[in-house]
């Protein structure tokens, strides 16, 4: 290579490796594999935490708290402020909050919280309500209904 074939994109790709091709290519015969043992098969993993025998660390370190991402359901969150944008005496549903862009889309979980102040007397529609929340709208004339349950 000379001096002025040296550029940015040298180096930047890597060739890949062609085995079992051969004892000259240096990757024949055993393909990199060596001898015998799982390794050397087909669909062979290894455990990733894996200390070749010795306790792995994740059993050494103690086990805390709790962890409800199984069972847990995800709401999108709308807060009453962002409900101000809406014209008063509206009914909003979740096609109206989607249209908005304040949720993803239809088929979310909806959950309203309390946070800042609402002047508007709107009917809305969704899946959970904060208690402060609830209150603020039916303070002012306005409904908090809950999604009915297809099915």
């Amino acid at each position: 290579m000379l001096n002025h074939e040296i550029t940015s994109v040298v180096g930047k790709y890597t060739k890949r490796r062609r085995i079992g091709r051969g004892p000259g290519s240096g990757h024949g015969k055993t393909c990199g594999r060596g001898h015998k043992g799982s390794g050397s098969r087909a669909g062979s993993t290894a455990f990733s935490l894996f200390e070749g025998g010795q306790m792995p660390l994740f059993r050494k370190l103690p086990k805390r708290g709790f962890s409800n991402f199984n069972f847990a359901v995800p709401c999108e969150i709308v807060n009453i402020c962002q409900l101000e944008r809406f014209e008063d005496g509206s009914v909003i549903g979740l096609e109206q909050l989607s249209d908005a862009g304040l949720i993803h889309s239809n088929s979310s979980r909806v959950k309203i919280l309390g946070k800042g102040d609402l002047t508007k007397k709107l009917q809305v529609t969704a899946h959970k309500y904060s208690k402060s929340a609830e209150q603020k709208i039916v303070a002012l004339g306005g409904s908090a209904n809950l999604v009915k349950k297809s099915g």
